[in-house]
């Protein structure tokens, strides 16, 4: 296991002590996404990391939900690392265009396939015009406080509702009933970060 992340579950215990939001920012003073600004080694693995879940969610998604995709000519991908989600959207609906935006560390070193635009910025300060927005995995990272930021700048970038627009989040429930074990586990992963 990499010595950065492992320092996140050293620092568990220290963690419930304390008035960090994560064990990742107790054991390093700031959250994953700033650390990866400014270390490569685990910018590229964060990003192989969501790419990878990315590609696992892709296929359920084209597939068994064909109609969300219905009048879209275009989707912004918010926090949408490398690209691999709205590449699979892209190919799957030709017509679509589809935009990833996310911090410019990210997109810097995500494939430049021509499938994809790459927007380096800021989702509490801007994104980008579109007919739909996509959060994936994004919305659990954060507080209350600033999901409604988020949302409220996806609000701008999208026509109304009657005219198209649409929000498409795909996250984990909090505090759901499930029985799945696996599910449960995945979600107390990324409480680590």
């Amino acid at each position: 296991m990499d010595p950065v992340m492992q320092s996140s579950w050293q620092s568990l215990g220290k963690w419930f002590h304390s008035d960090q939001p994560t064990p990742f920012a107790k054991a390093h003073g700031v959250e994953v996404f700033e650390m990866a600004g400014r270390s490569e080694s685990l910018n590229r693995m964060f990003n192989e990391a969501m790419a990878c879940d990315s590609r696992l969610v892709a296929k359920a998604l084209v597939e068994q939900h064909r109609n969300a995709f219905v009048g879209v000519k275009s989707l912004v991908d918010v926090g949408g690392g490398t690209g691999s989600l709205a590449a699979t959207i892209a190919k799957a609906f030709p017509s679509i265009k589809c935009t990833v935006l996310d911090l410019p560390h990210v997109v810097a070193n995500a494939p430049k396939d021509g499938v994809v635009e790459l927007v380096g910025g800021n989702m509490f300060e801007h994104v980008p015009p579109a007919d739909a927005v996509l959060l994936k995995t994004v919305l659990h990272d954060w507080s209350d406080k600033d999901c409604v930021k988020i949302l409220k700048q996806c609000k701008k970038a999208i026509p109304p509702k009657e005219n198209g627009g649409k929000v498409m989040i795909l996250d984990m429930i909090v505090n759901s009933k499930t029985k799945d074990h696996k599910a449960t586990e995945n979600q107390l992963f990324l409480d680590m970060l």
